[in-house]
């Protein structure tokens, strides 16, 4: 699979790089910050040492982990599940909003508000064991590919990030994610992409229920781990507060005010991004990874915005 060729060009790349963590970092004022608060909260000798017990960090997925352009990969996932499913069962199509996501017409989607995602979300992430669906979201990252780049779903992660992820394991951190995401989806792949096993992901939720040996998907949505949510998520299942966050959104911003509004040694980090050459250039205006508190605020609030043209010399493993 694509995710073992990715760690070994991983493990060679930070190879070539002698002693350096971060290689596919650019040598700025954005990865010295990082590596000097975890030299400083790992360092027993520093006042500002943090016990590997209180060493978490947390990190949004999509556009921060790995792309979202120009939708949410997990909705890609869930339109063509629908056009398949239309395919086999056009009665299916009974909505506005069915018809425009079996037409992949994400606006017109868009414009039904909640109520039309929800019934999208009921063909697509629904009436299957999660057993099943984390396996169906396996099989069509191998088929599935990126409409303007031409990769695969799973090959559009960041090299930077990964390096990240690592670096902070090999300094005593747990790494979660905190995703907007569903958690079942994100789960289905997290621990052979980044290294993160499935209990240290939280995301956004529906219901379930247990019939003879399996935990069923049921329509409709329970939790939503978003903007205020994600520090309810990270609070719930995490039961701490973390000392490092990472994100790239104004959805992310209650998760870096919570992180680092605690006692002690706290970091703050934003990805900026700036880079139409090698991925995609946006922030304050579009549909998907709005960033305009983050970047208003986040200076002022001590918070590390990366450049991604600036501060990173490579973007996807590959």
């Amino acid at each position: 699979m694509f995710f073992r060729t990715a760690l070994v060009g991983c493990l060679l790349w930070a190879g070539s790089a002698m002693a350096d963590p971060l290689p596919s970092w650019n040598d700025t004022e954005t990865k010295s910050a990082i590596m000097a608060f975890v030299e400083s909260v790992t360092d027993p000798a520093s006042p500002d040492y943090v016990t590997p017990a209180d060493r978490i960090a947390t990190f949004d997925n999509d556009g921060n982990l790995w792309a979202e352009q120009p939708v949410y990969f997990q909705l890609i996932y869930a339109l063509e599940r629908v056009r398949e499913r239309a395919e086999a069962d056009p009665s299916i199509l009974s909505t506005d909003a069915l018809k425009a996501a079996a037409e992949g017409d994400v606006e017109a989607l868009a414009a039904g508000g909640i109520e039309g995602l929800l019934e999208v979300l009921a063909i697509s992430h629904s009436g299957i064991s999660v057993e099943d669906f984390q396996a169906d979201v396996l099989s069509w990252f191998d088929t599935a590919r990126h409409p303007s780049t031409g990769m695969r779903y799973d090959a559009m992660i960041y090299q930077p990030m990964l390096e990240l992820l690592s670096y902070l394991r090999d300094e005593g951190f747990q790494t979660w994610i905190v995703s907007g995401g569903g958690v079942h989806f994100v789960r289905a792949f997290a621990e052979e992409v980044y290294g993160i096993p499935p209990q240290q992901v939280v995301g956004s939720a529906g219901p379930t229920e247990y019939v003879d040996g399996k935990v069923m998907k049921l329509p409709g949505i329970d939790f939503v781990d978003d903007k205020e949510g994600k520090p309810l998520g990270i609070d719930n299942r995490i039961g701490k507060r973390p000392i490092f966050a990472s994100g790239n959104s104004d959805g992310d911003f209650a998760m870096l005010e919570y992180v680092t509004s605690g006692e002690g040694p706290r970091f703050g980090l934003l990805l900026h991004h700036t880079d139409a050459e090698r991925e995609f250039a946006y922030d304050r205006e579009g549909h998907v990874g709005v960033l305009n508190r983050g970047l208003d605020e986040g200076p002022g609030r001590g918070w590390v915005i990366i450049d991604m043209a600036e501060d990173w010399n490579r973007v996807f493993p590959n």
